[in-house]
């Protein structure tokens, strides 16, 4: 009787141990910005790359930050985090308001495109380890996410990347590349990143927070890639109005 006793209570907190287990996201967001990124402009607050709090992918309705904090209720704002960074403007903390989920979203200075690049390939190859104390709580972000995700213009039509690369041991990092033509451009050093590519795109788009909401939604549920894709999918049609064919054409999984 002991022992079943005993059985019964490892196998209860194995289990509370596997379904409490935290997860975190890392954001990498490279501001709009007219002046520095090979863009068509937009108004002058919204492509104001060095100004995050108006800015098109961060401030803006449809940004990282407002969109997160403001326009869903499955995301709770946590905090601003101070950062001593001549390319990162703010940091922001967010928690899935029922999982044991947390994001961090990086706003980079739009003149700085090629540093946001480099380093969320860096870190979707598992390198540079970010630490957040939060709490009681040492959260781990960077090369020690579980899902990492660029948003921004596809600076890889213009300029190439120096990343130095390791061998990966272990699961490979999720990724998600919002930005235009990615698949084709990122494909390169994502393969050399050993990254596993669970969204990107083929054509032209609009990088806005609520594609990557939808995304996220599936990834925490353990959908599949395809799954996911059809989320993005439906959702980026359901604000673009561009046809659901087109928006299913727009996106896509693995290699």
């Amino acid at each position: 009787m002991k022992k079943s006793i005993f059985l019964f209570l490892i196998i209860a907190f194995l289990s509370n141990s596997v379904f409490c287990k935290i997860r975190t996201i890392h954001v990498f967001v490279a501001l709009c910005d007219n002046e520095h990124q090979g863009i068509v402009p937009v108004s002058k607050n919204l492509g104001n790359g060095k100004k995050p709090d108006k800015n098109l992918y961060w401030g803006a309705m449809y940004g990282i930050k407002s969109y997160f904090r403001y326009r869903t209720k499955d995301w709770k704002f946590q905090k601003c985090i101070p950062i001593k960074s001549q390319k990162i403007l703010q940091r922001v903390l967010f928690k899935h308001a029922t999982k044991q989920v947390f994001l961090l979203a990086d706003a980079y200075d739009g003149e700085k495109i090629k540093n946001c690049i480099e380093d969320f390939l860096t870190c979707s190859n598992g390198q540079t380890s970010i630490q957040v104390k939060h709490g009681s709580l040492n959260l781990k972000f960077g090369g020690k996410s579980d899902l990492l995700s660029y948003i921004g213009h596809d600076g890889l039509m213009e300029f190439n990347v120096k990343v130095k690369y390791k061998p990966i041991f272990g699961k490979a990092k999720d990724i998600i590349v919002l930005a235009c033509y990615s698949k084709h451009f990122f494909s390169p050093e994502v393969r050399k990143a050993d990254a596993n590519p669970v969204l990107w795109t083929t054509h032209l788009m609009a990088p806005e927070a609520y594609t990557l909401k939808s995304a996220i939604d599936g990834w925490i549920l353990n959908e599949s890639g395809t799954k996911i894709d059809e989320r993005a999918a439906r959702t980026y049609n359901q604000y673009q109005k561009c046809g659901l064919r087109g928006a299913r054409r727009l996106f896509t999984t693995g290699f």
